[in-house]
């Protein structure tokens, strides 16, 4: 079966829902590999609050990955290098998503003029980020919902 295109776009008001759908399924199908179940819920509970993440996700303005127009990736990069979001479904692993997303933010990384790239890089995408010449620069433990939820800080460049 020859391999689908990848469309990468700007995001979209009102795929704010989709994009939680994305976020949900990565960390519940992929991450759970490298976490615990405590940890998975407290890092991505069913019930997190709507609002709340329609407003990160506008703030964000990430690219979003369509595959015959399903929503099947996201990940944005800030003017100042910061990858918040990087997240390809949990039903669609495995497919080159993650590598024509971050292709993308890097091309807007040179766009911006912004030579160091950083990311908060949970334990299942750090090898993924580092075949991107990510490094790792320090591991972290931060709390999410009274759970440490490990992760590393990541630098490119």
């Amino acid at each position: 079966m020859p391999s689908q295109a990848i469309h990468i776009r700007r995001f979209q008001p009102g795929e704010e829902a989709a994009l939680f759908e994305i976020f949900y399924s990565a960390v519940h199908r992929v991450a759970c590999r490298d976490y615990t179940a405590e940890q998975i819920d407290a890092w991505a509970p069913r019930d997190l609050d709507p609002i709340g993440w329609e407003k990160r996700i506008r703030a964000i303005n990430p690219f979003v990955a369509e595959i015959n127009g399903e929503r099947v990736g996201y990940a944005d990069i800030q003017s100042s290098g910061y990858i918040d979001h990087f997240f390809v479904s949990g039903l669609h692993p495995r497919r080159g998503i993650g590598s024509v997303l971050m292709n993308r933010l890097l091309q807007e990384a040179e766009s911006l003029g912004t030579r160091i790239l950083t990311s908060d890089v949970s334990r299942t995408a750090q090898p993924f980020f580092a075949k991107f010449g990510f490094v790792v620069v320090e591991q972290r433990y931060p709390v999410c919902a009274g759970v440490v939820c490990p992760n590393a800080l990541m630098r490119r460049g």
